[in-house]
Protein backbone atom coordinates (compact mmCIF):
# COMPACT_ATOMS: atom_id res chain seq x y z
CA UNK A 1 0.00 0.00 0.00
CA UNK A 2 2.90 2.53 0.76
CA UNK A 3 4.44 1.74 -2.45
CA UNK A 4 1.11 2.36 -4.50
CA UNK A 5 0.81 5.91 -2.40
CA UNK A 6 4.47 7.13 -3.25
CA UNK A 7 3.31 6.30 -6.96
CA UNK A 8 0.03 8.27 -6.66
CA UNK A 9 -1.97 5.23 -7.92
CA UNK A 10 -4.59 2.89 -6.58
CA UNK A 11 -3.91 -0.48 -5.78
CA UNK A 12 -6.42 -3.15 -6.84
CA UNK A 13 -7.18 -6.42 -5.48
CA UNK A 14 -7.18 -8.92 -8.52
CA UNK A 15 -8.03 -12.12 -7.14
CA UNK A 16 -9.21 -12.19 -3.99
CA UNK A 17 -9.65 -15.29 -3.48
CA UNK A 18 -5.96 -16.86 -4.13
CA UNK A 19 -3.52 -17.04 -1.76
CA UNK A 20 -2.05 -15.13 -1.31
CA UNK A 21 -4.33 -12.52 -2.60
CA UNK A 22 -2.93 -10.48 -6.25
CA UNK A 23 -3.15 -7.05 -6.28
CA UNK A 24 -2.04 -4.56 -9.23
CA UNK A 25 -1.22 -0.75 -8.60
CA UNK A 26 -2.56 0.93 -11.62
CA UNK A 27 -4.99 4.37 -11.96
CA UNK A 28 -8.02 2.95 -10.83
CA UNK A 29 -10.66 5.71 -12.79
CA UNK A 30 -8.01 5.18 -16.21
CA UNK A 31 -8.62 1.75 -15.93
CA UNK A 32 -12.72 1.95 -15.13
CA UNK A 33 -13.15 4.68 -17.85
CA UNK A 34 -10.70 2.23 -20.94
CA UNK A 35 -13.08 -1.13 -19.29
CA UNK A 36 -16.63 1.22 -20.15
CA UNK A 37 -15.23 1.76 -23.35
CA UNK A 38 -14.62 -1.71 -24.23
CA UNK A 39 -17.70 -2.34 -23.50
CA UNK A 40 -19.41 0.46 -25.52
CA UNK A 41 -17.40 -0.92 -28.49
CA UNK A 42 -18.51 -4.24 -28.06
CA UNK A 43 -22.45 -3.26 -27.59
CA UNK A 44 -21.40 -1.59 -30.55
CA UNK A 45 -20.84 -4.50 -32.54
CA UNK A 46 -23.79 -6.45 -31.11
CA UNK A 47 -26.89 -7.01 -33.96
CA UNK A 48 -30.29 -7.72 -32.50
CA UNK A 49 -32.42 -9.53 -34.59
CA UNK A 50 -36.02 -8.91 -34.96
CA UNK A 51 -38.70 -11.11 -36.60
CA UNK A 52 -41.40 -9.83 -38.56
CA UNK A 53 -44.39 -10.87 -39.30
CA UNK A 54 -46.63 -10.61 -42.59
CA UNK A 55 -49.78 -11.84 -42.55
CA UNK A 56 -51.77 -12.42 -45.73
CA UNK A 57 -55.00 -14.90 -47.03
CA UNK A 58 -54.97 -17.54 -49.86
CA UNK A 59 -57.16 -14.89 -52.02
CA UNK A 60 -54.59 -12.19 -51.83
CA UNK A 61 -54.61 -9.65 -55.29
CA UNK A 62 -51.97 -9.10 -57.36
CA UNK A 63 -51.54 -5.74 -56.14
CA UNK A 64 -51.77 -6.66 -52.15
CA UNK A 65 -49.03 -9.73 -52.76
CA UNK A 66 -46.40 -6.85 -55.19
CA UNK A 67 -46.62 -4.75 -51.25
CA UNK A 68 -46.01 -7.46 -49.30
CA UNK A 69 -43.21 -8.75 -51.62
CA UNK A 70 -41.79 -5.09 -51.51
CA UNK A 71 -42.19 -5.19 -47.55
CA UNK A 72 -40.58 -8.05 -47.09
CA UNK A 73 -37.39 -7.31 -49.10
CA UNK A 74 -36.99 -4.69 -47.21
CA UNK A 75 -37.35 -6.30 -43.51
CA UNK A 76 -34.66 -9.35 -45.27
CA UNK A 77 -32.22 -6.07 -46.39
CA UNK A 78 -32.20 -4.57 -42.87
CA UNK A 79 -31.00 -8.15 -41.49
CA UNK A 80 -34.24 -9.11 -40.11
CA UNK A 81 -36.04 -12.88 -40.12
CA UNK A 82 -39.77 -12.62 -41.34
CA UNK A 83 -42.47 -15.19 -40.11
CA UNK A 84 -45.13 -15.45 -43.28
CA UNK A 85 -48.58 -16.57 -41.66
CA UNK A 86 -50.95 -17.69 -44.37
CA UNK A 87 -54.40 -17.55 -42.62
CA UNK A 88 -57.67 -19.42 -43.40
CA UNK A 89 -61.11 -18.32 -42.87
CA UNK A 90 -63.75 -20.84 -42.86
CA UNK A 91 -63.94 -22.87 -46.26
CA UNK A 92 -60.64 -21.29 -47.19
CA UNK A 93 -59.39 -24.31 -45.10
CA UNK A 94 -60.59 -26.64 -47.96
CA UNK A 95 -58.02 -25.16 -50.27
CA UNK A 96 -54.94 -25.54 -48.40
CA UNK A 97 -53.24 -26.39 -51.92
CA UNK A 98 -53.35 -22.57 -53.05
CA UNK A 99 -52.16 -20.95 -49.50
CA UNK A 100 -48.83 -23.28 -50.31
CA UNK A 101 -49.12 -21.93 -53.87
CA UNK A 102 -48.72 -18.73 -52.83
CA UNK A 103 -46.01 -19.21 -50.01
CA UNK A 104 -43.90 -20.82 -52.81
CA UNK A 105 -44.27 -18.19 -55.17
CA UNK A 106 -43.00 -16.09 -52.21
CA UNK A 107 -39.98 -17.89 -51.48
CA UNK A 108 -39.08 -18.15 -55.44
CA UNK A 109 -39.79 -14.45 -55.86
CA UNK A 110 -37.43 -13.81 -52.98
CA UNK A 111 -34.61 -16.28 -53.57
CA UNK A 112 -31.94 -13.95 -54.68
CA UNK A 113 -31.33 -12.28 -51.57
CA UNK A 114 -33.11 -14.63 -49.05
CA UNK A 115 -33.52 -17.86 -47.99
CA UNK A 116 -36.34 -20.38 -45.87
CA UNK A 117 -35.10 -21.31 -42.64
CA UNK A 118 -38.30 -23.06 -41.45
CA UNK A 119 -40.11 -24.72 -44.34
CA UNK A 120 -44.08 -23.97 -44.72
CA UNK A 121 -46.01 -26.26 -42.48
CA UNK A 122 -49.80 -26.61 -41.25
CA UNK A 123 -50.71 -25.39 -37.78
CA UNK A 124 -54.28 -24.94 -36.94
CA UNK A 125 -56.00 -22.52 -39.40
CA UNK A 126 -52.43 -20.88 -40.25
CA UNK A 127 -49.14 -22.21 -42.47
CA UNK A 128 -46.23 -20.82 -41.58
CA UNK A 129 -42.99 -20.18 -42.87
CA UNK A 130 -40.09 -18.30 -41.58
CA UNK A 131 -37.34 -16.81 -43.91
CA UNK A 132 -33.59 -15.34 -43.58
CA UNK A 133 -30.96 -13.09 -45.67
CA UNK A 134 -28.63 -15.40 -47.38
Amino acid sequence: MSRAEDSGLDLVEVAPTATPPVCRIIDYSKYKYEQEKREKEARKKQRVIHIKEIRMGPKIGEHDYQFKLRNLEEFLKRGDKVKITMMFKGREMTHIDLGRRILDRLSSDISSIGEIEETPRLEGRFITMVLRTK
